[in-house]
């Protein structure tokens, strides 16, 4: 696998837009799982590697992380396989969005798109429309894009990047060039080579994503050195799976230490004979309470991270994160229930 000429190429949006099927359309292949219902989209992050008319280029399919009905938990462990797979950064995100009406729901999505890799990520993004049959006959995504001042917008921001498939019907389609996936994908993909040209080959990365990618590198080391004959891209993939597991394990404790730690602060508080007085004194007296609470929780989160280093799983990690937190207190369990 040539990983220094490798594109790393991350598909973004809500569920059921299509991601999966454009990771398909784009490889020409059926690699990406497609699901049917709004409700079973994709819910694990998934990289696949493939030459594409001349180009090597990794595609990182990723769940619906900005639809509202999804919690943080249940997405934090994709949120951390994607952040691995494209670290140090992509080399551009694929927006992906249906030929439709640009609702608040959408905004909203780009919202938190932004939010998570900051406005410069758009200096490095593509807008792709899916359902292109949805396209009245002979007009262009250009025209359509036109039609909304928020969605003319948000491509402008994009430096005029979009482009549309369709999924579905022009996998085929001969007879019109522009309602043909085979068109519409070498059209994107000389939009990614000028856009690359542009960024001077630099990917998109920040802060965060170096630090995954300075870790998963130590990762590779042990990998290296534990390990028996193993090729490059299987000691990479041994490495990435570690790192995220190491950092899942991790989270567990520091969330549950400073949970723990919190509910403590407050808990030791509430035992203690402070006497409210009125107005500015029950002021002082509560900003004292979530100060104390506070700093308890950050005393909690330290003491987790360490206590979960010895762990293997998550549900370890939180266990042992637990006990230490608790013992650590020094603060008697009969107490509370006075």
């Amino acid at each position: 696998m040539d990983v220094l000429n490798t594109r790393r190429i991350v598909i973004l949006g809500k569920t059921g837009a299509g991601k999966s099927s454009l990771a398909n359309t784009i490889f020409g292949e059926d690699e990406f799982k497609i699901y049917h219902t709004l409700s079973s989209g994709t819910t694990k992050c998934q990289a696949n590697t493939r030459s594409v008319n001349g180009r090597r280029i990794t595609l990182i399919d990723t769940p619906g992380f900005f639809d509202t009905h999804r919690s943080e938990e249940e997405l934090k462990p994709e949120m951390v396989r994607c952040i691995t797979e494209c670290a140090p950064g992509p080399h551009a995100f694929l927006i992906v969005l249906k030929v439709e009406r640009f609702t608040e729901h959408e905004q909203e999505v780009i919202k938190k798109i932004q939010e998570n890799f900051s406005e410069d990520a758009l200096k490095y993004a593509v807008i792709v429309f899916t359902h292109g049959d949805q396209l009245p006959e002979g007009e262009t995504i250009e025209n359509f894009v036109s039609q909304n001042k928020n969605l003319r917008d948000l491509v402008e921001k994009c430096g005029g990047r979009c482009h549309v498939v369709d999924n579905r019907y022009w996998k085929h389609n001969e007879e019109d060039d522009y309602r043909s996936n085979r068109f519409q994908v070498e059209e994107l993909l000389n939009t990614l080579d000028k856009m690359t040209e542009a960024n001077q080959g630099r990917c998109y990365t920040n802060e965060m994503l170096q630090a995954v990618k300075r870790a998963v590198e130590r990762e590779e080391e042990h990998v290296r050195q534990s390990a028996g004959n193993l090729s490059q891209e299987e000691v990479v993939n041994e490495a990435k799976k570690s790192f995220i597991d190491n950092f899942l394990i991790r989270s567990a404790g520091v969330a549950t230490g400073a949970l723990l730690g919190a509910l403590l602060g407050l808990a030791e508080l509430a035992t203690s004979n402070v006497r409210s007085v009125q107005d500015l004194t029950e002021f002082f007296r509560r900003a004292t309470v979530a100060y104390a609470a506070l700093e308890s929780g950050v005393k909690g989160g330290q003491t987790g991270y360490a206590a979960a280093e010895r762990a293997e799983t998550t549900l370890e990690a939180v266990q042992k994160a637990a006990s230490a937190v608790w013992s650590q207190s020094g603060f008697a369990a009969d107490r509370i229930t006075q």
